[in-house]
């Protein structure tokens, strides 16, 4: 298999790929294509590539399969490894998780738009929307139900790393990057996820990335809402 993804410090979709893949289990090759760079505009223009996904990453090749979006690669892959290695086996925990995973993967607009992924970059003090605060305030809330009902004992939201830590890993990261102020519980959560190998892994990775993307290094807008 090879994953093709962007930036490690930027791309929050190509970081939820890259961890569905990690935890198939199955190996795959991993490219690197650096966003809004001339490999970028390049490979958009070529017929294989990343061009079936229009121009996005992640991207997922398996043979003659190709699979775009990060919750087709994470479905693409439950299905060839088996669901319960991604998937709560109970069933009100499965639903829940898959619940989280679907409103993560459509919503939550206004905190992505504010709080752009850089895992590189800390700025203390970001003043949010109110809508941004509602998103802040749904994920939290998602985050205490999935602990308080299916953790078990474990760190992770269903207790083992599952496909809802994958989708929320990503806010854990912009939560640290912009010192969003979150309750106990959830901090313990989010130090589980930072402290997971993989995202050892990747983080190390975008630490070390020598590309910059200026628009996503000025200074933050600060809402007055």
């Amino acid at each position: 298999m090879k994953l093709i993804i962007g930036n490690k410090n930027y791309s929050s979709w190509s970081l939820r790929g890259w961890l569905a893949a990690k935890q198939s289990g199955l190996a795959f090759e991993e490219i690197t294509i650096p966003l809004y760079g001339d490999d970028w505009e390049a490979r958009k223009r070529e017929d294989s590539g990343i061009q079936p996904s229009a121009g996005r990453v992640p991207v997922l090749w398996d043979g003659d399969v190709v699979v775009w979006d990060s919750l087709a690669i994470l479905e693409f892959l439950a299905d060839r490894v088996g669901r319960d290695r991604f998937w709560p086996k109970a069933d009100d925990a499965r639903a829940t998780a898959r619940s989280m995973v679907a409103e993560m993967h459509s919503g939550f607009t206004a905190l992505r738009n504010e709080c752009t992924m850089n895992i590189r970059r800390r700025v203390p003090g970001i003043r949010l929307s109110d809508a941004a605060k509602h998103d802040v305030i749904r994920v939290l809330q998602l985050w205490a139900e999935a602990r308080s009902r299916f953790a078990m004992g474990g760190p992770f939201l269903f207790g083992t790393f599952c496909a809802a830590d994958i989708f929320y890993a990503p806010v854990v990261g912009r939560f640290l990057t912009y010192g969003i102020p979150v309750p106990g519980f959830a901090q313990a959560y989010m130090e589980a996820v930072w402290e997971h190998e993989w995202m050892r892994q990747w983080v190390a990775a975008a630490e070390a990335e020598q590309w910059e993307i200026q628009q996503f290094e000025g200074p933050v807008p600060k809402s007055s809402a």
